[in-house]
């Protein structure tokens, strides 16, 4: 498909919640410009955008599906993403790959919670937008009503450019209100029908058509003259006012229709192409600016093949027959097939390879690729998600993705030792694919640590861990990294005296502790005077001390914020040894321990909960149930940021909940802050379960 320029290309993200229509809209658009033979359905599970056994078998997309196909002389690049918010840094990293957006509403099933998240990117990557009303073929499916709630939930102008003709059951076209036709389409062809409006659906097409123009007019002075003084504008004005309002998102133009029967698609595409941005009118709004890697001085690229070569990585996929490809969004330049470039995040050299464009999971290839265009380039060595790749001799660094952290976490147990590695191996790479997961072993409970955005999330990822590398884990909730502290001073000795004929072990040693402020961790003094214990025994002395840190005398948890003293001691000539003196060490430890009122901490989480107004008290007091720590609020758009200290004990089940109480309609972030004091009231129940639990590990 060669392309001279940016501006013959649009590139598009298909965007909704769960079960608007999304995957199916995509597969008419692909049917009706010829791109596939038929239209596949989701209950076959052989639709162009889901494709991965695990859509098939959830009926819902779990991972963005690039579309490319040609469209009268313009080649439209479309990305299915998934609706449901588990997977929300698929849309946020398709929205950097794109200059416009359609969201899709169901006309039948109303706005669900999750719109408003997806709004709220396509607003804070500052996007124009069309909407397209789907399920108008669906009983209780109301144009006027779906588009007043649209209107009013996502607070937009919306401009008709299309409106159905007939509703419920059996519609059988749509009315295109510019060029005042009846737009009439089948589902088992591509050819469409034009007629006139009919004297029957013609005062509502002029209604409609009259709020377009009224509205279109508002957003430019020389249009309300025109409209005040004739009565009305021209068709040409008409589009070209719609365009600049939807360029500069002041408007936001409605289309309608059914895409299951294929209905409206026609029109959506000639409205894709003719008031979305291409890459050269996005870029003259919103330039591509980045830095320079050495000297961080700004620098910009032009959405032009002739500009030094730039991209920027918005997709990762490990295919199993193609290997690894690298979704890219070229910015600026050409790039060809087999020529190496410059990884600027990375700073590191890639050989490139071959480039191909995409329709679902087929991939074809091209000999080259230029600014504005979108192409996935194979096996790349170090690329990743989020990098920037560009020309060397002029190099550039774009902004990253912001990844919000996962909140969900389980602890892994492998069926068997042998899968470790695998196991491991296994996840990284669909950490690769998906950076919005994490995988990492924890140091202090020593548990494998999966963490993800959502129970479907982690569901899904563990259906591909089987699937992609053949292993299998269970789940559970992960261990709380519980440490433990002293409250006073306390001194101690600590004597090792073994006689086994011939050389025996002497070390003996008197120890001082004391707590430090917290989050200090550990400090060890050499107070010896008179050499009452050798120099060349101190270490050996500090080296069990720190062994006997790692068991507390509660629960045997890590014992942190202290510091340690040796100040007294005896020696042998014959019998001390670095061994001796190492014992010492860590028996005196445990003897001064007792002495020292020791307790226990547990980490705190710094939580932020996003949640609309009307929600805000019955998660407050939950998270004050949960020995939360209310620190304030914040305003954003439609909701409040509650902001609240919380133990990680108490937030392990938190995700579920927050769904349950809030209908889907809140999501939070947390991060760790710091270790906190366990009140009287939880430590001997704390204790008594890590008891419990060390005895079934035991009579395993």
């Amino acid at each position: 498909m060669p392309h001279e320029s940016a501006l013959s290309i649009r590139n598009v993200v298909i965007t909704s919640y769960p079960g608007a229509g999304k995957t199916t809209l995509c597969e008419a658009l692909a049917f009706s410009t010829g791109v596939i033979p038929t239209m596949g359905t989701i209950p076959q599970g052989n639709t162009i955008g889901d494709f991965e056994p695990e859509e098939v078998h959830r009926h819902h997309s779990i991972s963005s599906a690039i579309c490319q196909f040609e469209w009268q002389g313009t080649k439209i690049n479309i990305i299915d993403t998934p609706g449901m918010s588990d997977y929300a840094f698929e849309i946020q990293s398709a929205l950097r790959a794109v200059d416009g957006v359609v969201l899709v509403v169901g006309a039948s099933t109303g706005l669900r919670s999750e719109i408003e998240r997806v709004w709220d990117l396509i607003q804070e990557h500052e996007i124009p937008c069309l909407l397209f009303i789907n399920e108008l073929d669906k009983e209780r499916a109301d144009y006027r009503a779906i588009l007043a709630e649209c209107e009013k939930t996502l607070g937009f102008t919306g401009v008709p450019i299309t409106i159905p003709v007939g509703e419920g059951a059996m519609p059988t076209g749509v009315i295109d209100l510019i060029s005042r036709n009846v737009i009439t389409s089948f589902s088992d062809t591509t050819k469409i029908q034009q007629t006139e409006i009919s004297a029957e659906h013609q005062p509502m097409a002029n209604e409609f058509r009259r709020r377009a123009m009224e509205q279109v007019a508002e957003t430019n002075d020389q249009l309300v003259e025109k409209y005040l003084s004739q009565g009305e504008i021209s068709d040409e004005d008409l589009r070209d006012g719609l365009t600049i309002g939807t360029l500069e998102r002041k408007l936001v133009p409605v289309l309608c229709g059914s895409a299951i029967r294929n209905i409206g698609t026609t029109t959506l595409l000639n409205a894709i192409q003719r008031f979305l941005p291409s890459p050269s009118d996005r870029s003259s709004l919103h330039p591509n600016v980045g830095q320079q890697p050495q000297t961080h001085d700004e620098g910009q690229r032009k959405s032009d093949p002739h500009d030094p070569f730039s991209a920027f990585v918005f997709k990762t996929t490990i295919d199993p027959f193609m290997g690894r490809l690298s979704f890219v969004r070229v910015l600026s330049g050409t790039l060809h097939a087999d020529s190496g470039f410059y990884n600027a995040s990375r700073q590191t050299k890639e050989k490139g390879g071959h480039l191909f464009f995409s329709i679902g999971k087929k991939h074809h290839q091209v000999p080259q690729v230029s600014a504005g265009d979108i192409v996935a380039i194979g096996k790349l060595k170090d690329t990743q998600t989020g990098d920037t790749i560009c020309d060397e001799r002029h190099s550039i660094i774009f902004p990253g993705l912001k990844i919000s952290r996962p909140v969900m976490s389980y602890a892994l147990e492998v069926k068997s030792k042998n899968e470790i590695d695998k196991v491991s191996l296994g996840l990284h790479k669909l950490v690769e694919e998906d950076p919005s997961l994490e995988f990492l072993r924890n140091e202090e409970t020593k548990e494998m640590l999966l963490s993800g955005v959502g129970q479907n999330h982690i569901d899904a990822t563990l259906d591909k861990l089987r699937r992609k590398y053949g292993v299998e884990v269970d789940l559970h909730m992960p261990k709380v990294p519980y440490k433990e502290t002293i409250h006073r001073m306390a001194q101690a000795q600590g004597k090792y005296k073994k006689q086994t004929g011939g050389h025996g072990q002497y070390g003996d040693c008197w120890l001082q502790i004391e707590p430090l402020p917290r989050g200090a961790g550990f400090e060890f003094h050499n107070k010896i005077v008179g050499g009452v214990i050798p120099r060349n025994f101190i270490p050996a002395v500090e080296k069990g001390v720190i062994e006997a840190l790692q068991h507390g005398i509660i629960a045997g948890f890590p014992i942190v914020d202290i510091c340690v003293a040796v100040y007294d001691g005896s020696h042998h000539p014959v019998d001390s040894s670095e061994l001796a003196f190492k014992v010492a060490g860590s028996m005196a430890l445990k003897h001064a321990l007792e002495a020292a009122q020791s307790t226990l901490l547990e980490p705190i989480m710094s939580v932020d909960v996003l949640v609309p107004d009307d929600l805000v008290g019955a998660v407050i007091g939950d998270l004050n149930s949960r020995r939360g720590r209310i620190q304030g609020m914040a305003t954003k758009g439609h909701n409040q940021i509650v902001k609240a200290f919380v133990p990680l004990a108490e937030m392990l089940k938190y995700a579920p909940s927050l769904t349950s109480m809030t209908a889907g309609k809140g999501s939070y972030v947390m991060e760790f802050s710091g270790y906190e004091e366990v009140p009287k009231d939880c430590l001997t129940r704390i204790v008594e379960e890590h008891k419990k639990e060390k005895e079934a590990v035991s009579s395993h």
